[in-house]
C-alpha cells in the first residue's frame, strides 16, 4: 500500500499522513505550473508579435529597455521567455548588447508580476475561473476569445494550484524537523539562499517558488526572516535555466544568460549584505499598508528587484565589459533591417529607388541561400546552432518581405515609365518568390525536428539522395539571385535547366524510395519524412525558376 509506505504518524494529537502531503502539495504544484504556462501562452498568443514590436521599438537606450523588459516580461509571465526574444533582437542587428542588458534587468522586475497577482485573495474563485477560461475555450470558434479563455483558465488553475499546495501543506506546522529548519535559515541566511536556488533549479520556476513561498507564509509556515533569504536564492535559481540554455548556443544568447546570471547574484549578495534594513524596510510596508503574507511577499519580491535595477543600472557599461570579456568571440548577426530602402528616392527619383528595392531583393536572395545552407548543415550535423541560425534567417525574409513590399506599393503611386512599370512587376513578384524560398526551409527544419525527435531513421541512400537534392538546389537559388542581380540571361536560362534536372530528381528518388519501402528497408514514418523533404526542396527549385523567368521575361520588354 502507498500510504504504508510513505507513512503517517500521530503528532501533537494529530494524525499527520505524509502521503496526503505529498500529493496535494506537489499535486497543487503541478496545477499551478501548469496554470502559469498555459496563462503565458494564451497571453502570448493575444500578445506576442506586439511584445517583439515593443522591445524593438522601445530600447533605444538602457533606460527605455528596463521599461520595455518590464512590461514585455509582465505580459509574457516569463523572464526566460523575454531573454530569448532579446537575443534574437541582439542577432539581428535591432539592439546592442547594452541594450540588451536593460531589457533584462527590466524582465526581472516584469516577473514579479505573478507574486501580486497571487497576492490577491481570490483562492477561493480558482474553480469558477477555470470553468469561465473552459467555456470560452471550447464554446467559441474566435481564436481571440479562445486565446482569453486560455489566459483566463491558465489564471484559475494557477490559483487552484495554490489553494492545493496551501490545504497540503497545513499539517505541517506541526513537524518538528520543518519548524527546526524555518528556525535554522531564520539564523542562517546563507541557507535560506541555497534553500531558494536549489528548489528554482527544481520546479524551473521563479514563480513557482515565490507562489510555494506566499502560499507557506499564508498558512503561517515561513516568518519574514526566513522568507526574504529564499527570495533572494530564487533570483540566483531562475538564472540557472538560462545559463543552461546557452551552453552550445550563440555568442549572444550566452552573454545575455552571463548577463542574467551576474545581475542576479550581484543582486543577491548585496540585499544579504542589506538584510537587516531590508527586512525592517518589508515589515514597515506591510504594517503601514495592512498587508496579507501573499502580499507581503510580493512587495518584498518587486521592492527587491527594483531597488537592485535601480543600484546596479549605472553600471550597465561595465557589467557590458565584464560579459564580452567572459564571452569573447564574434557572433553571427542576422541584419533584420533594410539597407536600402530610402523613401526619399520614391518622389524623388523612381528609377533609383526601384534600384535600391533590387538590391534589398538581392539580399534576400543571399539570405534564402544562407537559410537553405543552414537547414541542409542541421539535416547533415543535427546541431541545434544551424536550425536557430535558419530559423532567425527565416524571419529576417518575413520582415524584408514586408518591407519591400510596403515600399514597391508605395513606388507604384508615382509615374513610371513602361519599361519601370515592367522591372517593377518582376521585383515584386521576385520578393514573393524568395520569401516563399524561406517558408520551404522552414518546413525542412519542422521535419528535420520531427525526425529527430521521433527517432526516425533514414537509410544511407536516402541521406545521400537528399544531400545531392540539397547540393543542386542550393546552386539553383545562388544562380537565380545572380541571374536577377546582373540581368544575365545565361544565368537564367542554366537556373531553369537546373529546376528540370530537380523535377527529374524528384521522381527519380520517390521512385527508389517506392522500392526501399517495397523490399523493407525503409520505415513508412521515414519514408513520409524523405518525400516530404523532396517536395519542399523541389518547390524551392520553383521559386528559384520564377525568379529567372522574370530575369528573361525583363529582357524580353527592354
Amino acid at each position: 500500500m502507498i500510504t504504508s509506505c510513505l507513512g503517517s504518524e500521530r503528532v501533537r494529537g494529530l494524525d499527520i499522513s505524509y502521503q496526503e502531503i505529498i500529493f496535494q502539495f506537489f499535486g497543487g504544484l503541478g496545477i499551478f505550473l501548469f496554470g502559469l504556462k498555459y496563462m503565458a501562452d494564451g497571453l502570448q498568443r493575444t500578445a506576442g508579435d506586439r511584445l517583439r514590436d515593443i522591445l524593438d521599438k522601445f530600447t533605444k537606450n538602457p533606460f527605455m529597455g528596463v521599461i520595455a523588459g518590464a512590461v514585455a516580461t509582465g505580459f509574457l509571465q516569463s523572464s526566460s521567455t523575454t531573454t530569448v526574444l532579446t537575443v534574437g533582437l541582439v542577432n539581428a542587428g535591432f539592439m546592442t548588447f547594452r541594450q540588451a542588458i536593460g531589457v533584462i534587468m527590466g524582465a526581472n522586475i516584469g516577473t514579479t508580476l505573478t507574486a501580486f497577482i497571487i497576492g490577491i485573495d481570490i483562492k477561493a474563485y480558482g474553480l469558477p475561473i477555470l470553468a469561465i477560461g473552459a467555456f470560452m475555450i471550447f464554446f467559441f470558434k474566435n481564436h481571440k476569445v479562445s486565446n482569453w479563455g486560455q489566459t483566463i483558465f491558465g489564471f484559475g488553475a494557477l490559483f487552484f494550484g495554490l489553494e492545493t499546495m496551501g490545504k497540503g501543506v497545513e499539517p505541517l506546522e506541526n513537524v518538528q524537523t520543518f519548524t527546526d529548519l524555518t528556525v535554522s535559515m531564520s539564523n542562517n541566511p546563507i541557507l535560506g539562499v541555497v534553500v531558494g536556488v536549489l528548489f528554482t533549479v527544481l520546479v524551473q520556476s521563479s514563480s513557482a517558488t515565490i507562489g510555494i513561498l506566499q502560499s507557506l507564509m499564508g498558512e503561517g509556515l515561513v516568518s519574514i526572516d526566513a522568507a526574504l533569504p529564499v527570495l533572494f536564492g530564487d533570483n540566483i535559481g531562475t538564472t540557472v535555466t538560462a545559463a543552461l540554455a546557452a551552453i552550445g548556443a550563440s555568442v549572444g544568447a550566452k552573454r545575455a544568460a552571463f548577463a542574467h546570471v551576474i545581475f542576479n547574484v550581484l543582486g543577491a549578495v548585496i540585499f544579504l549584505m542589506l538584510l537587516v534594513p531590508f527586512e525592517a524596510y518589508v515589515r514597515w510596508i506591510s504594517s503601514y499598508l495592512d498587508l496579507g503574507p501573499e502580499m507581503t511577499i510580493a512587495f518584498a519580491h518587486g521592492s527587491f528587484n527594483i531597488a537592485n535595477t535601480i543600484v546596479q543600472f549605472p553600471f550597465i557599461a561595465i557589467l557590458a565589459w565584464i560579459v564580452m570579456k567572459l564571452v569573447p568571440g564574434e557572433d553571427t548577426v542576422i541584419e533584420y533591417k533594410p539597407q536600402h530602402l530610402d523613401p526619399i528616392f520614391i518622389e524623388q527619383s523612381p528609377s533609383l529607388a526601384l534600384d535600391q528595392a533590387k538590391a534589398e531583393i538581392i539580399r534576400m536572395g543571399d539570405y534564402a541561400y544562407k537559410g537553405l545552407s543552414e537547414t541542409n548543415l542541421y539535416l547533415t550535423s543535427n546541431l541545434r546552432k544551424h536550425s536557430e541560425l535558419a530559423t532567425q534567417v527565416e524571419e529576417a525574409l518575413n520582415n524584408l518581405d514586408r518591407k519591400i513590399t510596403d515600399y514597391l506599393v508605395d513606388l507604384s503611386q508615382t509615374s513610371l515609365s513602361d519599361d519601370d512599370s515592367h522591372k517593377h512587376g518582376a521585383l515584386l513578384d521576385s520578393v514573393r518568390d524568395f520569401e516563399r524560398i524561406g517558408d520551404h526551409f522552414e518546413n525542412l527544419i519542422e521535419l528535420i525536428d520531427y525526425k529527430n525527435t521521433h527517432k526516425v531513421n533514414l537509410t544511407e541512400q536516402a541521406h545521400d539522395d537528399l544531400n545531392e537534392m540539397f547540393s543542386l538546389t542550393l546552386e539553383t537559388v545562388n544562380q537565380a539571385t545572380r541571374s536577377l542581380e546582373f540581368m544575365d540571361e545565361d544565368e537564367a536560362r542554366e537556373v531553369v535547366r537546373k529546376e528540370n534536372e530537380l523535377d527529374r530528381m524528384e521522381r527519380t528518388y520517390r521512385k527508389k524510395h517506392i522500392i526501399r519501402l517495397n523490399e523493407g528497408i525503409c520505415s513508412g514514418q521515414a519514408g513520409i519524412v524523405f518525400v516530404d523533404m523532396l517536395s519542399n526542396l523541389e518547390r524551392i527549385g520553383d521559386h528559384a525558376v520564377n525568379v529567372a523567368e522574370e530575369v528573361l521575361g525583363e529582357k524580353e520588354n527592354l
